[in-house]
């Protein structure tokens, strides 16, 4: 072709790369719709779980915030019929029966998760694991009834001796909420050692390390983070609980560790307080909610209030314990 008829380099380059040359995709619009609506309708259901939270966290604020005072926190409640008074030992006994429970529950979770991970056998874990999702979804006043059937309506009778006598009590409180937070605990710790790689535990192995060593200083620190998160989840899950402790601690208006005597009869006064029945927030909040007193009613919402930030406090401890520079710090050797 003679060099008069070839277009300019210039205008090549400018035909090629003018918009009109370039075909339009209108595939790009569609995915950009149908991007557009998923991110709507997941707001959509992000709204749709958190607004009932909203609201009921928000009426609580408006019925029980006016009665949340110093009187309500350290006082006991007043007598029937008469205003006043607070939910002091109510708050006590619900850390009491928590603890209790997590004594029981927490340490049996996490090493039956270890021996599931570390130890047994496929047939047995598998066994086991079954187990573990079936009580989970045992409603918690199953495990009442169990509780009362074992502590509160017999004797506990071991090689001929009585151990344990009969009666509602904080002792059978705690057992029954260590029955639904085992199942949890073991469930949440076992699935978080599993996500540890085995490339440790070879590793480990291969320097000589007992098999033991390997479980505790290699594989549950590895998994901390999640096991802390698991048990945590399940401490939350059994403070609101109210079934289980009608059924066993029954509730008390008064104090239940009572300490009168010298310092020598500490221990054994303290060991009482352990058969004795036992007031909790979920008990009173029950209680002064079916009663017919309008005060009652008051410090119901109240103490409704003070649950819910107790469950909220357990969660915001929950994140700031998971973050990883505290998990450095609480796995440094």
């Amino acid at each position: 072709m003679p060099a008069a008829t070839l277009p300019p380099a210039n205008a090549v380059s400018r035909e090629t790369s003018s918009p009109a040359a370039v075909p339009r995709d209108n595939r790009h619009g569609w995915r950009k719709g149908k991007s557009t609506l998923a991110s709507g309708v997941s707001l959509a259901c992000a709204l749709i779980v958190i607004t009932p939270l909203g609201f009921v966290l928000g009426y609580l604020i408006l019925k029980g915030a006016s009665s949340l005072n110093l009187a309500f926190f350290f006082n006991l409640p007043a007598p029937v019929g008469e205003t006043g008074g607070g939910v002091a030992n109510a708050n006590v006994g619900t850390f009491v029966v928590i603890a209790i429970a997590s004594v029981i529950g927490v340490p049996v979770g996490i090493f039956g998760a270890i021996y599931l991970t570390e130890y047994g056998g496929r047939r047995f874990n598998s066994v086991v694991r079954l187990g573990a999702d079936i009580l989970n979804g045992v409603p918690s006043i199953v495990w009442g009834i169990v509780a009362y059937a074992l502590l509160v309506n017999h004797d506990v009778v071991l090689f001929g001796h009585t151990i344990w006598h009969k009666g509602f009590s904080t002792l059978a409180g705690g057992v029954a909420l260590a029955f639904i937070l085992i199942p949890m605990v073991l469930r949440t710790t076992e699935e978080v050692l599993l996500l540890v790689p085995n490339g440790y535990r070879e590793a480990a192995t291969a320097l000589g390390i007992n098999r033991w060593r390997i479980c505790v200083q290699i594989v549950a620190k590895t998994a901390l983070k999640g096991i802390v998160t698991g048990v945590m989840l399940a401490v939350a899950r059994i403070a609101g609980e109210t079934a289980p402790l009608l059924f066993t601690a029954l509730g008390n208006r008064f104090w239940s560790f009572q300490f009168h005597g010298p310092i020598t009869a500490l221990p054994g006064e303290f060991a009482q307080g352990f058969a004795q029945p036992i007031a909790a927030l979920p008990l009173q909040i029950f209680s002064y909610a079916i009663s017919p007193y309008d005060d009652w009613h008051r410090q119901a919402w109240a103490a409704a209030l003070v649950l819910i930030l107790l469950v909220l406090s357990l969660n915001v401890g929950l994140r700031y314990l998971t973050r990883d520079r505290v998990v450095r710090v609480m796995t440094k050797p």
